[in-house]
């Protein structure tokens, strides 16, 4: 294992304990759904966007532990998984993809049923808001947190990744022209990656000039992520995924494989993953572990 995986391993591990200390206790008569939360919450993953969030914090100059102080931001990081969790529980459901594994497990649904999938879903997008909330009123820069947790409501919402997930959805079975495909990809999974390095970069107090290259350099990184994602659907096994492989053809979905074939795909996730590379280098800080971090991600095969 090399240093970068070392790092990579403790700060997984890091951010999966902030995020295991805003699990909500189970308990009470509906401590059902909140066991398929945690259940959700604790099923693994790479923990990636709560990780963006606080290495774009540092990236820009903010200090770890002192960024509003950046304790001030675990809950934003906690919130940020939550909500990315949520997203997949209700993508597993059977009127929506209908998978049955994801991340080697039984999803959501599969165990607990179909009812508290979707409910499980709403709880978690809900404790995301809640902790958010509460995080504003104790902190010492309130407008600042406020303007972090609006950017993730955003993000997330019908002008992001929601609004992505509509016109994947309505556009099921029909071929897709490649504008349609960008505009999925660039809402669907590039605007919460675009909202964990945002919110990062907003609590450390930076200026709208560096937040707005934060965001393109996220842009660069989901799309990217999204095609490696599309052609890993292709190539790769349920075994190295902890996914069913395959998923895409099944449900009559053009991708970019499907459009641009393997190899300029391929082509396009290294030319996008240059572009944020070389923006994050214009920010002047300590970089070299996203950068690092961007480059795995991009040749990553589960």
């Amino acid at each position: 294992m090399n240093n970068f995986d070392t790092e990579l391993k403790e700060r997984t591990a890091y951010v999966e304990k902030i995020v295991y200390d805003y699990c909500p206790k189970e308990e009470g008569l509906q401590k059902i759904i909140i066991e398929a939360m945690n259940y959700s919450l604790k099923a693994g993953g790479k923990r990636l966007r709560p990780i963006l969030t606080m290495e774009a914090c540092k990236v820009v100059g903010g200090n770890v532990e002192d960024a509003i102080p950046f304790a001030k931001a675990y809950p934003f990081m906690a919130a940020m998984e939550m909500i990315h969790t949520y997203s997949l529980v209700h993508d597993d459901l059977p009127a929506m993809d209908n998978d049955m594994y994801r991340r080697g497990k039984k999803t959501t649904h599969a165990v607990y049923g179909e009812d508290m999938g979707i409910l499980a879903g709403d709880g978690l997008l809900n404790m995301a808001y809640e902790t958010m909330s509460m995080a504003i009123l104790k902190s010492k820069y309130p407008q600042r947190a406020a303007l972090a947790m609006n950017i993730l409501a955003y993000k997330a919402g019908i002008y992001g990744m929601i609004g992505g997930q509509t016109v994947d959805v309505i556009n099921e079975n029909k071929e897709k022209d490649i504008d349609t495909i960008n505009f999925i990809h660039k809402l669907k999974t590039a605007a919460l990656i675009e909202g964990a390095m945002m919110v990062g970069a907003i609590l450390a107090g930076v200026d709208e000039q560096a937040v707005e290259t934060v965001e393109e350099i996220a842009t660069n990184v989901g799309i990217a992520f999204q095609i490696q994602d599309d052609i890993l659907d292709v190539t790769g096994t349920l075994e190295e995924l902890g996914k069913p492989v395959l998923s895409d053809e099944k449900n009559n979905k053009t991708t970019y494989v499907t459009l641009k074939g393997i190899d300029e795909s391929k082509r396009l996730v290294e030319d996008y993953s240059e572009k944020a590379v070389n923006l994050l280098e214009s920010l002047g800080g300590d970089s070299e572990f996203l950068k690092n971090l961007i480059i795995k991600l991009i040749n990553r095969v589960k």
